[in-house]
């Protein structure tokens, strides 16, 4: 032991002689450096952080309580848990698997100042996401339940005030698509006779306009004045729709600013064309078309009809605004009656497996039509799909699992082929399946390994020129079975070409 530390502890255990001698050993006492405790002075901010609550604390508010623990874990609990589920949604958007309410949670994400920037990837902006409106328009009342429910759960999880905004603006929207949907009774038709009144009240306002007229409409319910009560409830109703509209339309502008930021570092084309843009985006953005190929001269071809529906639209010969963003050729149909198809096609989203297909191939050898001069050649527009998964055959049983999957493969093709504007309209249009370098149906000219290909070309009649996709050359399943999904129809200028390949069972 150190002689001073040794000296000092058997110091303490002596007392000192009455005529006031010490142990020589012993350390002077000098009380000039004495070194005392520093008295402890309250501080004047509360101590938030305390796991605990120290023995012999006093005054209120200094340390955390158990109850204020218990609050702060669920908070902390009910942040990792919205972090996950944006996660989730992220994923399954990304991988084209994605439900209604991932479309809403993955549009939030761009203004979304609490969310992890090392989840972004760069190709987000890229990726093909309708509006809310959109969303909402094709849903059946079952699925707008089970949206509602979850627009419920992630406003109950937010602590952004502009995201709660948002979740509480489409669950008001979803609540009056699902009433829409509903049989209406005497209240209904009660309600009906003023919905022309109250659209023309309410339609013009701003958001501003109608706050104040619903502070005027509350005060006027609950005074005792003799009034309409059915038509004042009906019209405070239909303001709260009108209201969440504006915001929801608010916080979709801020998202389209966001994505116009993004874009002008990678696309400043695309970032303009957006910005000049009356709407949020939609999957037309990553439209565009696939890889160009020069076709050669075909020497096998089968052609199918397809079935003839009559169809009446109206026609524009020029592009309507803010459609530019959605142009690849000069010639391609610009038609208010084509927009709202394709609109229409984009708002039903992908269902599991499917991903977006414009693997287009280019007829660069397709002489001008006898009709040219008569009428001007369009191309028509289209969003096909394409049918992605796993074959587990068993090779693939031995040298994969549900963990590590094997590659997916095409496992079919839905062609959704906008022709609204066709002059003869008994004539449905048809299509081509053309095998080059003078192969066959049913033989293969592939290495090992990979998978033959042909064209698939749709024919039209006047203004529509052919438009032909490069697809895998596999046998066709026409049978009816719902789940195979063979349909083959031409109907309201819409021809839907969907089919899946025939699996492959091999006998013992």
């Amino acid at each position: 032991m150190n002689p001073d530390r040794q000296a000092m502890i058997a110091g303490l255990g002596k007392g000192r002689d009455r005529d006031n001698k010490r142990d020589i050993t012993a350390p002077r006492l000098d009380n000039n450096n004495r070194i005392s405790k520093p008295q402890y002075k309250p501080s004047s901010k509360p101590i938030t952080g305390s796991n605990s609550t120290p023995v012999g604390s006093s005054g209120p508010g200094k340390y955390l309580t158990q109850d204020e623990q218990s609050e702060q874990f669920v908070a902390d609990e009910d942040k990792f848990v919205l972090k996950q589920a944006k996660k989730k949604a992220d994923i399954r958007v990304r991988e084209r698997r994605a439900k209604p309410i991932d479309y809403l949670a993955f549009n939030l994400r761009f203004i979304d100042t609490d969310r992890d920037v090392f989840d972004d990837h760069d190709d987000d902006v890229d990726i093909p996401v309708p509006s809310p409106e959109r969303v909402l328009q094709n849903l059946n009342e079952s699925q707008l339940k089970e949206l509602e429910e979850d627009i419920k759960s992630y406003n109950t999880l937010e602590t952004n005030r502009r995201n709660k905004e948002y979740w509480s603006a489409l669950s008001i929207l979803c609540d009056e698509k699902r009433n829409k949907l509903k049989p209406q009774g005497a209240e209904g038709r009660a309600v009906n006779t003023v919905a022309a009144d109250v659209d023309r009240i309410l339609a013009p306002k701003t958001l501003e306009q109608l706050e104040a007229l619903e502070k005027q409409i509350r005060a006027k319910l609950q005074s005792n004045e003799p009034i309409d009560t059915d038509y004042w409830e009906s019209l405070l109703k239909s303001l709260l729709v009108y209201k969440a509209k504006a915001k929801l339309k608010h916080v979709c502008l801020e998202i389209k600013a966001a994505r116009v930021e993004v874009l002008k570092a990678k696309d400043p084309e695309r970032a303009k064309a957006l910005e000049q843009a009356d709407a949020l985006p939609d999957a037309a953005l990553a439209l565009t078309s696939g890889p160009s190929k020069a076709l050669s001269r075909p020497t096998a071809s089968t052609s199918t009809p397809l079935a003839a529906s009559s169809s009446n639209s109206s026609s524009s010969t020029a592009p309507p605004p803010g459609t530019a963003r959605f142009a690849s050729t000069g010639n391609e149909d610009f038609s208010q009656a084509t927009k709202a198809l394709y609109d229409r096609e984009v708002a039903r989203g992908f269902l599991e497996g499917e991903e977006i297909f414009t693997a287009e191939e280019s007829l660069t050898s397709n002489p001008k039509p006898v009709w040219a001069d008569k009428y001007r050649p369009r191309k028509p527009r289209y969003f096909n799909r394409v049918l992605m998964g796993y074959e587990w055959n068993k090779y693939n049983q031995t040298h994969y699992d549900h963990d590590n999957p094997p590659p997916k493969v095409v496992q079919g093709y839905k062609f959704n082929i906008f022709y609204p504007d066709l002059i003869d309209k008994t004539k449905a249009p048809t299509f081509k399946i053309i095998r080059e370098g003078g192969r066959r149906r049913g033989e293969s000219f592939a290495p090992a390994g990979k998978e033959d290909t042909c064209l698939i070309r749709f024919v039209a009649g006047p203004p529509y020129e052919d438009i032909a996709f490069r697809i895998v050359d596999r046998e066709w399943d026409y049978s009816a079975k719902k789940e195979r999904g063979f349909k083959s129809s031409f109907d309201k200028g819409i021809l839907q070409l969907h089919f899946q390949f025939k699996k492959i069972y091999y006998r013992k």
